[in-house]
């Protein structure tokens, strides 16, 4: 249990050592040293103002919002959330400076869109530099399924028929494209365009290939961009996070409403045009990155380590067969696909707090109080709502005119582990439409402060 939540967390500070599948054409250790050396914005990989915060072992301020605040004051407590933070309070970094806390890009991107939820400042003093260590959600594979095999018997025999039948439908409608990424992982390079459109057919039946799509994306405009606004961010040690948001609500119709990633899946003339309205420079290199990124990760997420990828088939095999050779993989698909079961309302806590309890232990032993995701150092951090070693203090915020947070009440509540509602989205599989990019226009990132690079302890480096 404890590797597999090592397995699932990265140190960009240290040198890869995860167990992978054999045959790969290219290595963890090959892509992270591709990606720190060869790409504009790779060095923030490593040297990001979010992990040195976290190292230097000094109390950090973090930003959250709500919407719930009175529910907040009346109960004294804050719940948790499940996503790519498994179960923590989702916040974003905040850098403390002479004119006041500035928001992390991220931050800046969550106060502009949602303008009716309450700021907050959490200020989490530790007991001691943090591991920066981030858990990756797309390496969850194996402990979603893990999970589903030990609680199986909350469903009912039915359900569990169904979701098995489900499941195998979706691999076998799949399983050409699933292939064809193996035979790209191993090295036997395909087109880059045909990958692309059989990746968009596939994302239906196996919606975790969405969430795979999106991450390889967004990794590829983040690390490639080279406009004033992500050299701005780069300069304060920040990765642009708004890239990734242009192109999320440019390729979905109604993601604003529903921001669901198993709907992500544009074909190969609908990337190119996505990727020229964001950055025209990086529309070129699009395809080819996603394919050869795309393929590795499947393999890394999808296989256990260890498979041979370049042996392993999904044309023809069963249910089984599929389950001990690409355990990630199958844990992914139950793990999108129980939550469309009419009781899954029922049954969610027993689900996700059974993993929630397992990443809080891991965490806790770690010395990990805020957990951030990490799929890449982006911004994305939580607080641990059981670390036993750190105080949490928390206030409401007012934001002044040129953008910087100010803390205003303090707020009696404490995070703690009881995980929030969650509501699952009606099947929308066959209802993904692109748009064009229209309809989301977001302001010149001169509307907020312009960051300036810190040291850990707020004054100017």
């Amino acid at each position: 249990m404890r590797d597999e939540w090592e397995h699932a967390h990265t140190d960009y500070t240290r040198p890869a050592r995860r167990r992978t599948p054999a045959s790969l054409a290219e290595s963890e250790v090959d892509w992270r040293h591709h990606l720190e050396r060869s790409t504009p914005n790779g060095w923030l990989i490593r040297h990001n103002a979010m992990t040195e915060a976290l190292v230097s072992g000094k109390p950090m301020h973090l930003l959250h919002t709500t919407r719930g605040i009175d529910a907040i004051r009346a109960s004294r407590q804050l719940h948790v959330s499940t996503g790519c933070l498994v179960g923590a309070l989702y916040c974003t970094p905040l850098t403390n400076q002479r004119e006041g806390l500035r928001p992390h890009n991220l931050g800046a991107y969550l106060l502009r869109t949602k303008p009716s939820n309450t700021p907050m400042v959490f200020e989490v003093t530790p007991d001691a530099p943090i591991p920066p260590k981030g858990v990756d959600y797309l390496h969850l594979g194996a402990i979603h399924l893990r999970t589903y095999q030990r609680y199986q018997s909350f469903l009912t025999p039915a359900e569990s028929s169904q979701l098995d039948r489900t499941v195998l439908a979706g691999l076998r409608a799949a399983a050409a494209f699933l292939d064809l990424a193996l035979h790209n992982a191993v090295g036997r390079a395909t087109s880059a365009a045909d990958f692309i459109d059989k990746l968009s057919d596939a994302v239906p039946h196996v919606p975790f290939l969405g969430y795979l799509y999106f991450e390889v994306l967004s990794e590829y405009l983040m690390l490639h961009s080279t406009t004033p606004e992500t050299k701005t961010y780069a300069q304060a040690g920040e990765l642009n996070n708004w890239l990734y948001k242009r192109l999320a609500f440019a390729a979905v119709d109604s993601m604003d409403q529903l921001f669901d990633l198993a709907r992500f899946g544009p074909r190969h003339q609908r990337l190119v045009q996505l990727i020229d309205g964001i950055e025209p420079a990086l529309g070129p290199g699009a395809a080819e990155y996603v394919r050869r990124r795309l393929s590795h990760l499947l393999a890394r997420t999808a296989l256990h380590p260890s498979q041979d990828a370049a042996s392993v088939s999904f044309q023809g095999a069963d249910l089984g067969t599929i389950q001990e050779a690409a355990p990630g993989l199958i844990g992914q698909m139950i793990f999108r696909e129980i939550r469309y079961m009419p009781r899954y309302q029922q049954l969610y806590h027993c689900f996700e707090k059974a993993k929630a309890l397992e990443a809080w232990d891991y965490w806790n032993i770690e010395g990990i109080p805020t957990p951030f995701n990490g799929v890449l150092p982006k911004g994305e951090i939580g607080i641990n709502p059981t670390y036993p070693r750190s105080t949490v203090r928390v206030w409401t915020a007012e934001l002044d005119g040129n953008g910087y947070l100010h803390p205003a009440e303090e707020v009696t509540a404490v995070v703690t582990p009881h995980l929030a509602s969650w509501w699952a989205p009606p099947r929308q599989r066959e209802t993904r439409r692109a748009t064009d990019d229209s309809r989301f226009e977001l302001g010149p990132a001169a509307q907020y402060p312009v960051p300036q690079r810190t040291s850990t302890s707020g004054v100017p480096a």
